[in-house]
């Protein structure tokens, strides 16, 4: 992975107060970028800026600490607009929060199945309300979004008719369905994006992939890759790691595409990416 510094480049990443999100927040901050921290809770949020701080050597100077709880939908709106009103130019959006779906079906507060809310339709969400400050930029850059994904979305299927699940629920098809639907979002030709599955890393959502795993830092190293403006990126691509490789061959159908952002404008509310 390439060392070059990143100063001067703001990085917002979802769920970095632990596992991968975190190591990935550490490393891009090392490397000198303003690194937005993200958490459910704004103490969960600082206590993460302070341990990197802490441990890691960090300048606090680079750390801004933002809290929204991905189950609830105005929480994320919130989160939205404090991010363009603090930092009007942002070069990349980690998609990186994300939770096993629970054994017993749950429902949001704004009615959608939760894993499906706080993995796809919360970053659906909170992408498209940024994209003033991703697109709008003097120099011409254009920033980039690395939706971190999972292998798993190979095994989905989009219930298009009911996609809470609620005739009939699993926790691993709605996990891997939520998975589908974060991979196919960076093939929306509105959003420049890529998708990754970091490998099967030592995480909260280990058991849904095996028993053992590689180091969070590992993980983040290939989204720290994606994040890197010296890696060129195909909108759309899905990597394994750091290696190209074609995604499940519903992530990249323009028919697909279309519907899923259908759905999930009706689902959040708005449209959420116009």
């Amino acid at each position: 992975m390439s060392s070059a510094p990143l100063s001067g480049r703001t990085v917002l990443i979802t769920g970095a107060t632990s596992g991968i999100g975190y190591e990935t927040a550490r490393l891009l901050a090392e490397r000198g970028a303003t690194v937005l921290v993200h958490g459910r809770t704004a103490d969960e949020a600082q206590a993460a800026a302070d341990r990197l701080v802490a441990t890691a050597g960090i300048d606090a100077d680079r750390l801004r600490a933002f809290a929204a709880d991905f189950t609830r939908l105005d929480e994320v709106e919130r989160l939205a607009h404090r991010v363009v009103a603090e930092h009007p130019r942002l070069d990349v959006l980690v998609n990186n929060a994300g939770m096993a779906a629970p054994e017993r079906h749950t429902i949001t507060p704004d009615g959608n199945e939760i894993a499906f809310q706080v993995n796809f339709l919360a970053h659906y969400l909170l992408t498209g309300l940024l994209e003033p400050t991703l697109t709008t930029d003097p120099g011409g850059r254009v920033g980039r979004i690395v939706n971190v994904s999972s292998s798993l979305h190979r095994t989905a299927s989009i219930q298009w008719n009911d996609p809470n699940r609620a005739r009939r629920y699993s926790r691993l098809a709605a996990y891997a369905q939520s998975q589908l639907a974060l991979t196919v979002f960076a093939s929306d030709p509105r959003v420049t994006a890529v998708s990754v599955h970091p490998g099967v890393c030592e995480t909260a959502l280990m058991p849904l992939y095996a028993n053992e795993g590689v180091s969070p830092a590992q993980g983040a190293a290939h989204v720290v890759r994606l994040c890197d403006p010296a890696t060129e990126i195909v909108n759309g691509a899905y990597y394994d790691r750091d290696e190209r490789v074609e995604p499940a061959a519903a992530a990249t159908e323009d028919r697909t595409v279309k519907r899923l952002s259908k759905l999930a404008d009706l689902l959040v509310g708005h449209t959420a990416t116009a």
